[in-house]
């Protein structure tokens, strides 16, 4: 049987403490390894953001597929990294790997993937950066005192996340689930991160996510 080495990724501590997102990971790494006739020998976690390049566990399991000859396997692509040039070092690297989300892709479509995903990181950025001036212009003060009043820090970081949400709220819609309510439902049927990270969605976070996106 061949062997794999499973990486999984989350950005946050607290993501990486209470286990949100590596139980879906190590869901369909199994999958994958079972369909694919792979025996996971060893598994290493990161708790990283995805911009960062120095990743000690990711090359820790580097290490590990090249003294046991195994293929690296993780859920998605983004899991590694949305840095067109990490892929290209981790290619050149001779791991080789595979993204439970397109198994099949050969290194021309792995660049691809990635140069898409960095284009959508860098259109989020301006995208936040355009949603903070509009809210600036409609009179929002981006403060640190008040009730009513949001830091800068944590209004962009908001604004950030709904942006990152934007294909999955649009995907859904387009799939039929229109309201509030029934968006929240499917989200958390996905599992779907929330903005503070625990693992659930309601109607007034759903509604605070669309109002942004508007």
């Amino acid at each position: 049987m061949k062997k794999a080495i499973a990486y999984y990724r989350v950005s946050t501590d607290r993501q990486g403490k209470s286990g949100l997102g590596l139980e879906a990971q190590a869901a369909a790494v199994g999958n994958f390894a079972e369909r694919e006739g792979y025996a996971v020998v060893a598994t290493f976690t990161e708790t990283e953001s995805g911009k960062k390049s120095q990743r000690p566990e990711l090359l820790a399991a580097l290490a590990q597929c090249r003294k046991e000859r195994a293929t690296l396997v993780i859920a998605k692509l983004d899991r590694l990294s949305r840095n067109v040039a990490f892929i290209s070092n981790l290619m050149e690297s001779r791991v080789d790997f595979k993204a439970v989300d397109n198994p099949h892709a050969n290194r021309f479509m792995v660049h691809l993937l990635a140069a898409f995903a960095e284009h959508e990181r860098e259109q989020i950025s301006i995208r936040t950066k355009d949603a903070l001036g509009a809210a600036k212009r409609r009179g929002v003060q981006l403060g640190k005192y008040g009730k009513e009043v949001l830091s800068q820090e944590n209004a962009a970081a908001a604004v950030e996340f709904a942006q990152k949400l934007r294909p999955t709220i649009e995907h859904l819609q387009a799939a039929g689930f229109k309201t509030v309510r029934a968006i929240r439902d499917e989200l958390n049927r996905q599992q779907t991160p929330t903005y503070r990270s625990n693992g659930k969605w309601h109607i007034p976070n759903v509604y605070a996510i669309l109002k942004r996106l508007t």
